[in-house]
């Protein structure tokens, strides 16, 4: 039976297209429905898309491109979903054939940015001296407003801050650096090695370190993706317990099985690797200060959505002393979504700055943020709404 999808590149999967009875429960989880109200940006409407393309009754170029770019990947309707749609799994396998489909100068500037700089740690690193630099001297108020609210703070400080890795005869726990991480939230992987040593465990870094993955596979660009993963998996394989302090990486490296699945020589590395996955807020270790006071709780999607991770954070601030205050928000997505933000800013912008509005009206002068896409945006998004509420990850912030 012919399709619509290209032939030769990974498509969705007919049996997970079927998975989907349209009942619409997933509409109101969806943060792009919910602010245009349209069916085709939403879930239910994407996935109806997905099924016109499989039985070759539309391009996957023209509206699809546009509906598939959209979507924020948040993964909210999963999450709601009664009947276990694996809509993660669809949209990226989409985004793969629309990045396959795509102009060559865009593709090939797209892959540069995400696999070329993203996907090499000394690329990576200098990026962010640049950025440490034009921030030092102001000059990146004459950015566009989209790539100042998409690029975090870094500090030439922060650049060469140290991390302190430990000595001992507990379990090894190797620490992922990734990207973003690693040039502008230096402390809180500080505060991450610290916790893991009063768990009890050997915290170490890896040999080379780097990205791991998820930026690249979120964008489409699948065979960057598993690339990083290899790299990851052979650095990190001998680790009792692998642990990454961002939600979308270790949400992303749960996957790594599915990744690989179908190479031969890694499918067994890397469903080993995933299940040696943790994310940093579910390491039970005792707070390293008392905290005294409010602390705001911002779900990051891969926490809540992708890993049902939520209490744990609220657990890890209440141990130290502090309260967790939820937003009113329902959990809504933030509008970060990886590189979102920088490729759809218009959405981006009106669910960040309704963040932000949630986040100050608790009252609260801290927010917990354990990813850093969200930390930028609801950071930059807080100042631009002159609030001085401060954005920490909850391991730093009990350190």
């Amino acid at each position: 039976m012919s399709t619509g999808w290209t032939p030769g590149v990974p498509a969705p999967e007919r049996d997970d297209l079927n998975t989907c009875v349209q009942c619409g429960l997933c509409l109101p989880h969806c943060p792009t429905f919910r602010v245009t109200g349209l069916e085709t940006s939403s879930p239910r409407g994407r996935i109806a898309a997905m099924r016109a393309v499989q039985a070759g009754d539309a391009p996957v170029t023209g509206d699809f491109t546009r509906f598939t770019d959209e979507c924020l990947a948040c993964r909210a309707c999963e999450a709601a979903c009664p009947s276990s749609v694996p809509y993660g799994r669809l949209i990226e396998a989409a985004r793969v054939q629309v990045e396959a489909n795509r102009p060559a100068a865009e593709r090939t500037g797209r892959r540069l940015a995400i696999g070329g700089v993203m996907g090499h740690r000394r690329l990576t690193r200098l990026m962010g001296w640049g950025l440490a630099i034009t921030q030092a001297l102001r000059i990146d108020r004459l950015l566009p407003r989209r790539l100042r609210f998409a690029a975090p703070r870094v500090t030439v400080r922060g650049m060469r801050q140290p991390l302190a890795q430990s000595s001992g005869d507990g379990p090894v726990a190797m620490l992922l650096t990734g990207c973003v991480m690693d040039i502008a939230f230096r402390p809180v992987h500080q505060a991450t090695l610290d916790a893991l040593v009063r768990a009890g465990y050997r915290a170490v870094l890896p040999d080379g370190g780097g990205c791991c993955g998820a930026l690249a596979a979120h964008a489409g660009e699948r065979e960057s993706a598993r690339a990083l993963a290899r790299a990851r998996i052979a650095e990190m394989e001998q680790a009792d317990v692998i642990v990454a302090d961002s939600a979308g990486c270790s949400a992303h490296m749960r996957t790594y099985g599915h990744l690989l699945a179908d190479d031969p020589e890694w499918a067994a590395r890397a469903a080993a690797v995933a299940a040696k996955v943790r994310d940093a807020v579910e390491i039970d270790a005792p707070p390293g200060r008392p905290v005294e006071g409010r602390i705001a709780v911002h779900d990051a999607c891969h926490h809540l959505h992708a890993q049902g991770i939520g209490p744990e954070v609220r657990r890890t601030l209440r141990a130290a002393g502090a309260t967790p205050v939820d937003l009113g928000d329902g959990g809504r997505c933030c509008g970060a979504g990886g590189i979102y933000n920088v490729l759809e800013p218009e959405m981006a912008a009106t669910l960040g700055e309704q963040k932000a509005r949630a986040i100050i009206a608790t009252g609260a002068p801290v927010v917990a943020v354990a990813n850093p896409g969200c930390a930028i945006q609801i950071g930059n998004h807080l100042a631009a709404l002159g609030s001085d509420v401060r954005v920490r990850h909850p391991l730093e912030i009990v350190d």
